[in-house]
């Protein structure tokens, strides 16, 4: 008992994804402890038992308060339940919450991923100067989450900061398709004459960045696609920065980029005087972590 008493409370925090749930052991002010991962289960009970003995490895250094879980899909933390559908199809549509509860013995607590990587650099990241901010995740498609007074907006169907569904142009584009790293491979590829899938989005970009002409207009499409949502979003919401998330924003050019078609716009729309502030990302796959953990503690 008197062992016990000298451990530290910390909280076990899970990013679940379809690939990997990764795990680490924080403190209650965002620091990030004893981080692992293991490949995401085929199916629940080998899910749960990822769970257990992740815990019964980290338990004998760390005494646990709670466990926060970063999830896919339309997390409902007040019913417990998580709508919509993702790539881990055994989540969803039933009380998981209370099943991990009981599963981990502990108090539990869950957000939507998008939203904990927002939650993540509000609280301690690249935006913890501010209150109300939009947070773009950039990956195979366009993800994101609206932060309202420190705290995620969801919507009255969880909807909230979904901006990859706004459409872009006549033929209902949306934004996920317009924005995202995979539709600028296919578009080059389709340009260049290229097989599918012989081109990812990292290899766009350096193609652009040498001078390759289809690769070039890809990318164009790309940021003036987010440079246009930003606008809009900036006049709608008016938060007082946009975070840039996802392994592109990693790019030194990537934002700088963003900014300069959003400066493009504010010249042809001269009653438009606010200049969204648009920044990078500062914790990656890290801010889904401390995100969840920021929840845990909102909700306690």
């Amino acid at each position: 008992m008197f062992i016990e008493r000298m451990l530290s409370m910390a909280i076990l925090a899970f990013d679940v994804g379809g690939s990997s749930v990764k795990y680490a052991v924080m403190q209650e002010d965002g620091t990030v402890e004893d981080k692992g991962s293991f490949k995401t289960p085929s199916d629940l009970e080998g899910f749960y038992e990822g769970l257990r003995q992740t815990k019964a490895k980290l338990e004998k250094g760390h005494a646990f308060s709670g466990a926060a879980f970063s999830m896919p899909g339309a997390v409902d933390d007040a019913r417990g339940v998580i709508g919509g559908s993702s790539a881990i199809p055994y989540i969803h549509d039933f009380d998981i919450k209370s099943a991990l509860a009981d599963v981990l013995g502990l108090p539990v607590a869950m957000e939507n991923d998008a939203n904990c990587a927002a939650l993540g650099e509000t609280w301690i990241g690249i935006a913890k100067d501010c209150k109300d901010v939009a947070f773009f995740v950039i990956g195979s498609g366009v993800g994101g989450a609206i932060v309202k007074d420190g705290r995620v907006h969801h919507g009255a169907h969880l909807h909230g900061g979904e901006f990859g569904y706004m459409v872009g142009d006549d033929g209902a584009t949306i934004l996920s398709t317009a924005g995202s790293t995979e539709n600028i491979a296919r578009l080059c590829e389709r340009l260049k004459g290229l097989p599918d899938h012989s081109l990812d989005g990292r290899k766009v970009f350096a193609l652009a960045g040498e001078g390759d002409a289809e690769a070039a207009k890809a990318v164009k499409q790309m940021i003036e696609s987010l440079a246009r949502a930003i606008y809009n979003i900036q006049y709608s919401y008016d938060p007082e920065c946009f975070v840039i998330g996802g392994g592109i924003s990693a790019r030194e050019d990537f934002v700088p980029a963003i900014q300069e078609a959003i400066d493009a716009i504010l010249e042809r729309v001269k009653v438009a005087r606010i200049r969204p502030d648009v920044r990078t990302a500062e914790f990656g796959n890290d801010a889904n972590l401390i995100g969840a953990v920021r929840h845990f503690l909102q909700t306690k």
